[in-house]
């Protein structure tokens, strides 16, 4: 099935991309602000990049055209840090990037839209300890501004013009060469930095807990969301969970994983507020009912991994 993927050289594009290909899909196109293939190499001469910028809708409308996508995964985005430093750069990626995507799916017939969407939308005026879908949205960052913007808009797109719209709430995603800063990044770089022997100061309070979900888990997610059956998808919008350690615990595991580890933390008390209405348990029980959603990765797993993938693939992660 041809399939394009925005933000696919990224974070979890690359690994998206890396799903299909080995389970034998042949017409996967990347598109991104960036034709960098380091993350690749493995099936580069598997997949079709094309540089773009997801903001500039002739080249989201020539992207589609020429990938003759059936099904295309939005995933392409500025995080949360440089959305809230540079909005109107973050308008452009985030919000009409969207609306650019959302429109060629519609101009072009494309069945199915995959939206990377985030816990980010979540803040302000939870008064219940766990969040799920079914929470009110009231975003503080930018970033979950502009993912609430764009879970509404394919929902639009879904009553009005019958695009098969699905989104994916992503929590905290960890995985090795994350370059983009993000509120809750320690939870990637703690592990890298270590691993490269360099020390690392976590800025959350130790007994800080999020919902951790290890990037492979990610993209699989995300395309066990898009092959569910369409009469199975009730929510349309997904929160997804995986483990949820202390920043404390996860310290513990890179300390003892990574001998030597040097290791503390030093608390930006502006970040901490916001984390601390953001980063709640999560309950995802409907995207493990609706469609068979389950995490891989337990925090061991996860530490192990990511080490072995620094080891095993140092050319992906410079």
């Amino acid at each position: 099935m041809p399939t394009l993927i925005t933000g696919g050289t990224g974070f979890i594009g690359a690994e998206l991309a890396r799903v299909l290909v080995s389970r034998g899909e042949g017409d996967v196109t990347l598109f991104d602000i960036t034709d960098s293939t380091h993350r690749l190499e493995d099936i580069a001469a598997k997949v079709e990049v094309i540089r773009g910028d997801v903001g500039n809708f002739s080249h989201v409308l020539d992207a589609v055209q020429n990938s003759s996508a059936n099904v295309v995964y939005h995933l392409g985005a500025m995080l949360s840090l440089p959305s809230d430093h540079d909005p109107s750069a973050a308008f452009h990626t985030n919000v009409i990037g969207t609306f650019n995507v959302m429109e060629a799916a519609r101009l072009l017939d494309v069945g199915k839209v995959i939206f990377s969407s985030s816990i980010a939308t979540y803040a302000s005026g939870i008064t219940e300890e766990t969040i799920d879908d079914l929470t009110p949205q009231r975003p503080q960052f930018f970033y979950g501004a502009c993912k609430l913007f764009g879970e509404h808009t394919g929902l639009f797109y879904k009553r009005k013009y019958g695009i098969d719209y699905r989104g994916i709430r992503y929590p905290v995603i960890v995985g090795p060469g994350v370059r983009s800063p993000g509120a809750a990044q320690y939870s990637s770089w703690v592990i890298e930095e270590s691993a490269k022997g360099k020390p690392f100061s976590v800025w959350v309070e130790p007994e800080q807990r999020a919902s951790l979900v290890y990037f492979k888990d990610a993209a699989r997610a995300t395309v066990a969301l898009a092959d569910a059956p369409a009469d199975s998808i009730e929510m349309a919008n997904y929160l997804i969970s995986g483990t949820s350690p202390t920043a404390a615990d996860l310290v513990d595991v890179v300390r003892r994983k990574v001998p030597g580890a040097e290791i503390d933390f030093v608390v930006n008390e502006e970040i901490q507020a916001i984390l601390n209405d953001v980063l709640r348990p999560i309950d995802d029980r409907f995207a493990r009912h609706e469609w068979g959603w389950e995490p891989t990765y337990d925090l061991e797993q996860m530490v192990d991994d990511f080490l072995r993938e620094l080891h095993d693939n140092p050319q992906r992660y410079p």
